[in-house]
Parts: C-alpha cells; sequence; structure tokens
C-alpha cells in the first residue's frame, strides 16, 4: 500500500499531460526551483533534529543527485512537462523522499551511448553499477554510483523505477520488471535514524 505522498508522486507521473499540471504544491518546474526547496528540506531536518547532521547532508546530496539527474538527462528531450515532483515526510525518525519526472527515463538516455542495451532492466543495472553517461562525452556517470554507495553504507533503502525496470536498493540490490510502466523516474527513498 502506498503512502499518500507515494500515491501523489505515481498519480502525477502516470496523468494524462492535460491532467498532470503545475498546480501541484510538488512540482519544481525548473532546476532553481528544486534547488531552493532541497535547501529548505536541509534546513527542516537541521531544525527538527531527527536526523543527524552528518546525514542530513548527505541524504540531500543523493536526492539532488536524482532530481538533477532529471533536469540534466531531459534538457530540451522532455517528451511532455518539464521538471519534477519533489516532496518527502518526516514522521518521528522516518524519513521519505520522493523524487519523480516524466521525462524519457534511463533505457533512452543511456542507449545513446550504449545502444547494445535492451530494456529497462539492463539500463537500470548499467546505471547503478557502470561508470557511464548519457551526457558523454562529458566525464560524469558517477552520481548513481554515489546513491548506491550511500544507501548501503547508510542502511537506507531507495526504490527506484524507469519504464519496466525496478532497482530495490538496501544492503544488497535486486533488479526486477515492474508489472506497470513508468515513462520516466520514480524514485522513493528512505531512510530511519
Amino acid at each position: 500500500m502506498l503512502s499518500n505522498i507515494e500515491q501523489s508522486a505515481y498519480d502525477w507521473i502516470k496523468a494524462s499531460h492535460d491532467e498532470a499540471g503545475a498546480e501541484s504544491e510538488y512540482y519544481c518546474r525548473t532546476r532553481d526551483i528544486f534547488q531552493a526547496r532541497l535547501d529548505r528540506m536541509v534546513g527542516f531536518l537541521l531544525r527538527n533534529g531527527e536526523i543527524k547532521e552528518e546525514y542530513a547532508y548527505v541524504i540531500s546530496a543523493m536526492a539532488g543527485e536524482i532530481g538533477n539527474n532529471s533536469f540534466d538527462h531531459n534538457l530540451g528531450n522532455w517528451p511532455d512537462i518539464p521538471g519534477i515532483f519533489f516532496t518527502y515526510e518526516l514522521l518521528g525518525e522516518k524519513l521519505k523522499i520522493i523524487l519523480a519526472d516524466r521525462g524519457r527515463g534511463v533505457l533512452a538516455t543511456l542507449k545513446t551511448v550504449k545502444p547494445e542495451l535492451k530494456n529497462d532492466m539492463d539500463a537500470l543495472e548499467t546505471a547503478f553499477t557502470e561508470r557511464i553517461s548519457g551526457r558523454a562525452p562529458e566525464n560524469r556517470g558517477n552520481g548513481l554510483k554515489f546513491v548506491k554507495e550511500n544507501v548501503q553504507d547508510k542502511k537506507m533503502h531507495l526504490i527506484f523505477i524507469s519504464g519496466n525496470g525496478k532497482v530495490e536498493l538496501n544492503e544488497k540490490m535486486e533488479i526486477e520488471n515492474n508489472k506497470d510502466k513508468i515513462n520516466g523516474c520514480l524514485a522513493i527513498l528512505k531512510y530511519e535514524n
């Protein structure tokens, strides 16, 4: 069963172009809006005190990496609505961060530099394990590896869906077929103090 914010993100990413709209309080049309909301999240986590300071900054960097990927890899190529859905909730010592975009997805992005990728699951495995970027020849491609290492090191939990592929990360990484196709990406990051 999905939480309210997970359901809101899922509804936004699956809605028709006309229904998705930009009226959601969680919609960040541009990177600067996303960055301002990300900075606000860090301030909230630090003021609240439930999350240790060192973890608050690492969690912010991870969310920033996922959100910035949406902007970087869809620049000039947004299929319909540019920008991302970004929200979070803190219930006691349990933090949940949701990021979603209606972009091209991981497979379409990585296929430009690795055309032999066959499906969304192959693309997700590549994205989380290889130093590769859909923005070649730029020297990039460490972002999702950084996310993976911190999820495993800090005992977090990440669900990342793109197309028909789904990665579930905690102390190990499992990749499986997702029964419901997502155009773009949906990330659910969970941390419990």
